[in-house]
């Protein structure tokens, strides 16, 4: 059982997620995940496997107050963003207690370059919401993938350095 003090961290995690998408529109927020990918991968360090889905359902959700026009796509895509990231780290075996930097960077990088190339393609051609630009979708997937790899990255400093004396406690 996840005790309530990792929840309510792991949901602290989900309004930061919504915080830092205020400022940006699309597709701005896709360039710019670092904030996201961070706090996915930290949410998996906190709660176990399902912590990065909770983190993003939990901003998907308040994202989706935000964006109402596209409230299902919002809570998908934000959903299959943590399941990823959950996926990816279950995969390569990242592992809380002795946690491998290049494991999660290389998790946060997958996770987010794969969802980043779903969420585009559904956005420009399933909807056509966005005119097709191959500039911007090659800036989209360096940007966002390196975005994710640096999340990954910092989020096993702060994990290594601060959080893992924090959460052991409660």
């Amino acid at each position: 059982m996840v005790k309530s003090r990792r929840l309510a961290l792991a949901t602290f995690f989900g309004v930061l997620i919504f915080v830092s998408k205020i400022p940006l529109v699309t597709p701005l927020d896709k360039l710019l995940v670092i904030v996201q990918a961070l706090l996915l991968a930290l949410g998996y360090l906190v709660i176990g496997r399902v912590g990065a889905t909770y983190v993003a359902v939990v901003g998907g959700l308040l994202t989706a107050i935000l964006r109402s026009a596209f409230l299902p796509f919002t809570l998908l895509f934000a959903f299959m963003y943590g399941l990823f990231t959950d996926c990816f780290c279950t995969l390569f075996k990242v592992r809380a207690p002795q946690l491998s930097a290049v494991r999660l960077t290389l998790s946060m990088g997958l996770s987010t370059g794969l969802i980043g190339l779903i969420s585009y393609y559904t956005t420009v051609y399933v909807f056509m919401l966005l005119p097709r630009n191959l500039m911007l979708e090659v800036v989209i997937l360096v940007l966002g993938t390196l975005s994710g790899l640096v999340g990954g990255y910092v989020a096993a400093i702060i994990w290594t350095k601060y959080l893992s004396k924090i959460v052991a406690k409660i």
